[in-house]
């Protein structure tokens, strides 16, 4: 797979999603986990959803349960946590693997089109990526970097 537009996954009701639909529009793909200390970072994952649909920009939500366990529920169960406790309205994921021999292939591409600082792996939950409207990874954040510490990013994708 050579662009992101080329990947499908299937979201939390197991409908397949083809990444060919948001063509021209900004991404920002996160990692996720409903039991992390970064947890609450769906709040202002939402915020910017809330803000910025409208202008081009889709939120994407992996959840995963590689990093200490922290999302060991279904994806139903995942679902209603993250809508009852954040309203949670941005697309979110079945739960996947973000690493290893399983790692769904859209984080292959990810990882391979931004490395991380010392490995490429993905060292925890809430990892983010910013995808410009032309399909090309433009930053990774760390997980300790909040959503709205990388609003002025988004704003000039968006411009």
């Amino acid at each position: 797979m050579s662009e992101i537009y080329d990947f499908k996954a299937n979201d939390l009701n197991g409908n397949e999603i083809e990444f060919s639909q948001f063509k021209n529009k900004a991404l920002l793909i996160v990692n996720t986990a409903s039991k992390c200390g970064f947890t609450p970072q769906f709040e202002g994952l939402e915020q910017l959803h809330q803000k910025y649909q409208d202008q081009g920009l889709v939120v994407i939500g992996f959840p995963c349960n590689q990093f200490g366990s922290q999302d060991p529920g279904s994806n139903e169960e995942i679902g209603a946590f993250c809508q009852k406790n954040y309203g949670v309205d941005f697309l979110m994921m079945e739960k996947i693997d973000v690493n290893g021999k399983a790692e769904h292939p859209i984080y292959t591409w990810l990882k391979k089109q931004e490395g991380g600082f010392l490995t490429d792996g993905i060292k925890w939950n809430f990892t983010k990526f910013l995808i410009n409207p032309q399909g090309q990874v433009v930053h990774r954040y760390a997980p300790t970097t909040k959503p709205e510490a990388i609003e002025s990013d988004i704003k000039k994708l968006l411009a």
